[in-house]
């Protein structure tokens, strides 16, 4: 057999449950991410999501775990792959090296037991096999006669730590060289508080994700200004602002456009009536707000524009406006208040695609008035209760929240700009700006319609630059 082989055990048939693996050589492989499927999506043998927790692949060549970075959808079946006997170390970045375990936590607690000892337990296992590796420098996975291998990551800019990953391969009896990239998630230009990712300078092969690969985002001025907009039929209307959002990156990055905008209106003091300065801005979401901490003490991993609002004397994570609910009584009797008083409110809440969370109390309690709105500003999977209120929404629908119908009166709105994810151009941009062109280029983690838009643009761009390439989207576990 000609090594290496990649075999795709997630993200062929959908976004989520991101699982890769580099066969090495007979008897060498690693995995990039092992993630949950969410939302109606399916694993490569077709089963559904919540049934597809188990690993079913062999364990015994996999020598390391590498993260991309810490969302659920690229580490939520990490407890599984412990259970089913994976014993090597998990590399991450610096920054996801401190916030996995928080992810991982919460997902034990979800998925496995409450109870405190088995948690910890748990947490000390992950801490033992975790391996931080900062940006741009090589670490060595194997060095021996017939292999080695080494892995660098560079930051990918679509959450705090995130990276795509660069794995050299070096095969001395035959002098085969290969260079394998993982784009992971990449983040959107121009996005708030982290650097915007630069291109490798080569691959061979590139595995690039597709979420956003058939459509471009609005620029950060026009969705910035339509975010003002929507605040501001929130307070004209005494109504709550819905903000479905993923504790770990989307939040932040709201936060800090948030302060932003709240800033802004307070130095013009327009004299418009609204009162900007008094807006509450409410995180509802323990998990989100210890990202948030994390987020906070990490910041000489934020880009230049974020770390001069700190030497001006602002906290764009933590600001007057800010209120953090954390206690379950205390959420009730939030979304109590905001619904019997008309007080205008921005809240942001848990889970990004409305499977779960508190921000299911706030849609049961607030999607029948229409004083209130609901802004997406994320990925919202086909099957997922946040794709049928974005899809059914704007007609006068109803969505299904844990059996019972609710009528849509709220005003539903979607802001693409605000996606962690690069967009076509960005998706693009990645490949033209390498120096040496992958000569293979395989498509995953985008739905059907989005994989294969973004293949023939890629496809495109090597015919008008005279260059050759394979390009290849899975569909199903994929050995080659």
């Amino acid at each position: 057999m000609r090594y290496p082989t990649l075999i795709h055990h997630g993200a062929v048939n959908g976004v989520t449950g991101s699982c890769h693996q580099v066969q090495m050589d007979d008897a060498h492989a690693v995995l990039i991410d092992c993630g949950l499927f969410q939302g109606a999506e399916t694993s490569p043998d077709g089963q559904a999501a919540a049934g597809r927790l188990a690993i079913d692949f062999p364990l015994k060549d996999i020598k390391a775990l590498i993260l991309t970075h810490v969302h659920i959808d690229h580490v939520g079946r990490i407890p599984y792959l412990l259970a089913a006997g994976y014993a090597g170390p998990i590399l991450c970045s610096e920054p996801s090296a401190r916030l996995l375990p928080i992810v991982l936590e919460d997902a034990f607690k979800l998925g496995f037991s409450r109870d405190q000892k088995q948690v910890e337990r748990y947490l000390r296992l992950i801490e033992e096999r975790l391996v931080a590796i900062p940006y741009k420098q090589w670490f060595t996975l194997t060095d021996s006669a017939q292999l080695k291998s080494r892995v660098r990551l560079q930051r990918a800019g679509h959450i705090l730590g995130s990276a795509y990953i660069e794995l050299d391969l070096h095969y001395p009896t035959s002098g085969e060289k290969k260079r394998l990239v993982f784009s992971g998630d990449l983040g959107a230009p121009y996005a708030p508080i982290l650097p915007a990712p630069k291109s490798p300078y080569k691959a061979d092969v590139l595995v690039i994700e597709s979420t956003y690969g058939d459509c471009q985002h609005e620029d950060r001025r026009t969705r910035r200004q339509r975010l003002e907009k929507v605040l501001e039929h929130a307070l004209s209307n005494r109504g709550t602002v819905l903000i479905p959002a993923f504790s770990i990156g989307r939040t932040q990055e709201l936060l800090y456009e948030l302060e932003g905008i709240i800033h802004q209106r307070r130095q013009k003091a327009s004299g418009s009536g609204m009162d900007w300065a008094n807006l509450p801005i409410i995180l509802d979401s323990p998990l989100a707000s210890r990202f948030t901490r994390v987020y906070r003490e990490l910041d000489q991993f934020w880009d230049a524009e974020a770390r001069e609002r700190l030497k001006k004397g602002r906290n764009p994570l933590a600001f007057a406006n800010l209120l953090s609910v954390d206690s379950h009584a205390a959420h009730e009797a939030m979304v109590n208040r905001l619904t019997h008083t008309a007080q205008p409110a921005i809240v942001i809440a848990g889970n990004g695609m409305c499977s779960s969370g508190r921000i299911i109390n706030y849609l049961k309690a607030m999607l029948g008035d229409e004083r209130h709105d609901v802004l997406f500003v994320g990925y919202q999977a086909e099957g997922s209760p946040g794709r049928q209120i974005q899809r059914f929404g704007p007609q006068g629908g109803y969505v299904l929240l844990d059996g019972q119908r609710y009528e849509i009166r709220a005003q539903i709105h979607t802001i693409g700009g605000y996606s962690a994810h690069a967009d076509q151009k960005g998706l693009l941009g990645f490949v033209a700006r390498m120096r040496h062109w992958p000569q293979e280029v395989r498509v995953v983690h985008g739905d059907a319609g989005a994989k294969q838009a973004l293949a023939n643009q890629l496809g495109e761009l090597y015919r008008k630059a005279g260059r050759s390439v394979a390009i290849k989207i899975p569909e199903s576990a994929v050995h080659e």
